[in-house]
């Protein structure tokens, strides 16, 4: 009962495991197009998120409470968009 933080396999394991096409295993379901195309979604949406802070910064007015509004939106989406990966 060591512990499970630190636990390690060796490699002939993950080599045995990776090549397993068994009901069980794990497959790949993104490509390249997919993954880059998720990065890019990735930095837009952390620029949103500078932007609407930024924004919230200079003008301190009722925006200010819009800007969290519009960030809690791109939120709601991005997880829309996580979820419909998982599917």
């Amino acid at each position: 009962m060591g512990n499970a933080l630190f636990a390690t396999k060796s490699l002939d394991v993950l080599m045995r495991e990776a090549g397993d096409t068994s009901e069980h295993s794990l497959k790949r379901a993104l490509g390249p197009v997919n993954l880059v195309t998720l990065g890019i979604g990735a930095v837009i949406g952390a620029g949103i998120f500078v932007l609407t802070g930024s924004a919230a910064r200079a003008v301190r007015r009722t925006r200010h409470y819009l800007s969290y509004v519009l960030a809690g939106t791109a939120c709601v989406f991005a997880g829309l968009c996580y979820a419909e990966l998982l599917r």
